[in-house]
């Protein structure tokens, strides 16, 4: 019943109606709520109107509950006192960091400097529980969005203007390739060796999750006279990278992504600088969210640039 009763009427009303029951007047409340008399009296008029009954007797000598408002006080009652603890749980957040925080991230940046940064957080704050969910960057920002993680990290600055971000770290794009690569005799060290050798990439299908990926790499290419090179268009990492491993093309990929196929020696790094570049990881929240003391600490270890009274 208090929920339902929460969406109808205005907690200063139920306010009102306690106090007037607890003080036996509505001068007396008035007083104590710091409101006039006949602002009051509105506002149980209003509630009153709400109930579809009166709440109160008025008799010569004063007033007391009518059968309705009998009914009513213990349920204005446990909704006073719930929002007194939600209050006070509030309070608890803030004076010490506790209590829990969700974090979605991309799952390859748990391979980052970023899982460093999470265990100096965690030793710093035993008390809170952090849960990891992991997903595509564009999954990340959903999930921020509708309030299913407090905190995100992704690649690239999130567009929603909903949306903050707020930059963590710049990851390396690397030149990858299989281990024993039929395009190459030698190992190259200029862009230019790469001319006739096809690139795995992702869609440059706005909308795409691996667009802005994409982008990137034809900047490279165009950037290194490469752009007549063959594309293989592929909208996953996994498939990249097993396409990579079969040789049938090179990739511009996350440092963090390929790690396990380096340890396998499945891929190899080529060593050409001039391709390599940095992409952005953005730690995200909603700009009209509340952040606990604990968020706000996480967000602090994970982006020391952010700025979040």
């Amino acid at each position: 019943m208090p929920s339902a009763i929460m969406m109808a009427m205005e907690l200063s009303e139920i306010e009102a109606f306690v106090t007037i029951n607890r003080v036996g007047g509505f001068t007396r409340a008035a007083e104590l709520l710091h409101l006039s008399q006949p602002a009051v009296s509105r506002r149980i008029e209003l509630l009153e109107r709400e109930l579809g009954a009166p709440l109160f007797e008025r008799l010569p000598g004063g007033i007391r509950l009518s059968e309705a408002g009998r009914a009513f006080l213990p349920h204005a009652q446990q909704i006073l006192a719930g929002v007194e603890d939600g209050r006070a749980a509030v309070r608890a957040l803030e004076e010490d960091e506790a209590g829990s925080i969700t974090l979605a991230l991309v799952g390859t940046l748990a391979s980052t400097q970023l899982t460093t940064h999470l265990q100096t957080f965690h030793r710093a704050y035993p008390r809170v529980h952090l849960k990891l969910r992991t997903a595509r960057s564009d999954e990340v920002s959903t999930l921020v969005q509708q309030g299913d993680a407090q905190l995100g990290l992704r690649y690239f600055v999130d567009p929603r203007p909903d949306i903050r971000s707020v930059l963590a770290i710049n990851e390396p794009l690397l030149v990858v390739s299989a281990a024993q690569s039929r395009f190459f005799a030698e190992e190259p060290g200029e862009p230019a060796a790469l001319h006739s050798v096809p690139w795995v990439t992702f869609p440059l299908n706005v909308g795409s999750s691996g667009e802005p990926f994409a982008r990137v790499l034809e900047r490279q290419l165009v950037l290194h006279e490469l752009d007549a090179a063959e594309r293989i268009v592929i909208d996953s990492l996994t498939a990249q990278k097993r396409l990579i491993e079969a040789d049938f093309g090179i990739g511009l990929l996350p440092e963090s992504s390929v790690e396990e196929e380096l340890r396998l020696g499945t891929v190899r790094i080529l060593p050409i600088a001039k391709l390599q570049t940095l992409v952005p990881v953005m730690v995200i929240y909603r700009r009209q969210a509340y952040l606990s003391r604990a968020a706000r600490s996480l967000l602090a270890t994970l982006a020391p640039e952010a700025n979040v009274s």
